[in-house]
């Protein structure tokens, strides 16, 4: 239910889409006797576009994120498995084509294969479902598991969890599958931005993970101050980060975290 109402609610809460029902909105009315209501929904609507896009309102909304895990430092102890989360492979796509098809969060496959050759004693857990609502989907996990043997690792070493569709899921799963010992060290590969909200879903599952950020979509906070060159990026940045706010304040809500913005311990 959780699953259904996050998507639903998901949809009216990205800000391009609100912006495109306020401009659509707009127009219609503009058609009728609320000639003057519609004007101003249009306007309002042009308006949070032109903001969206090309001011760097989606950095300053990303940055507190990507930047609130520093990059994982080696202290000489080896992982003893490294978790992987889905949502870097298109994996609808790469069922219709029979290849591997990556998407935007690449550097999430590119870190795990980069893992599993350093650190050949640990497990790789690669957690990914399909989170389709309306269309039953192909699972993500299967491919990262054939690359991974196909790079040379060995199939005991593998672990796929195919079932999760939300990062509540990802560590509820996960947990359940690798049933980690104390004293274990793991390791949580995601993108930067995705982070404090992964790591606030395993805090939650009792599963204690170190942060290996990766795919910053920043330079950092000197981004702040440079506007996006296309409409498209800045409003795509913008429906990024306010997804992953959404998606921190909801888990608070429902109690599938303890904290609003976990912090590194």
């Amino acid at each position: 239910m959780f699953f259904i109402a996050s998507k639903v609610l998901g949809f009216f809460l990205v800000p391009s889409n609100v912006i495109a029902l306020l401009c659509a909105s707009g127009a219609l009315l503009a058609l009728t006797r609320a000639r003057r209501l519609g004007s101003k929904l249009l306007a309002i609507g042009v308006t949070l576009l032109l903001i969206a896009g090309y001011t760097p309102l989606g950095n300053a909304l990303l940055l507190p994120l990507s930047e609130r895990f520093p990059p994982w430092q080696d202290n000489g102890r080896a992982p003893d498995g490294i978790i992987v989360l889905g949502g870097a492979i298109n994996s609808d796509l790469s069922a219709a084509r029979h290849t591997l098809e990556i998407e935007a969060s690449a550097e999430r496959i590119v870190t795990m294969l980069q893992l599993a050759r350093r650190y050949p004693q640990a497990r790789i857990v690669f957690s990914g479902g399909s989170a389709n609502l309306l269309v039953p989907g192909s699972a993500e996990a299967p491919f990262a598991g054939l690359l991974l043997q196909e790079f040379g690792v060995a199939p005991q070493r593998i672990v796929l969890e195919s079932g999760s569709r939300t990062t509540t899921e990802n560590a509820v799963e996960t947990k359940r599958l690798v049933a980690p010992k104390a004293g274990e060290r793991w390791l949580l590969v995601t993108s930067a931005f995705h982070m404090p909200r992964s790591i606030s879903a395993f805090r939650a599952a009792g599963f204690e993970v170190e942060a290996y950020p990766v795919d910053w979509r920043t330079g950092g906070w000197n981004d702040l101050w440079w506007p996006f060159e296309r409409l498209s990026a800045g409003l795509a940045r913008t429906d990024l980060a306010v997804h992953e706010w959404v998606g921190l304040v909801a888990y608070r809500l429902a109690r599938r975290s303890s904290e609003l913005l976990p912090a590194p311990r």
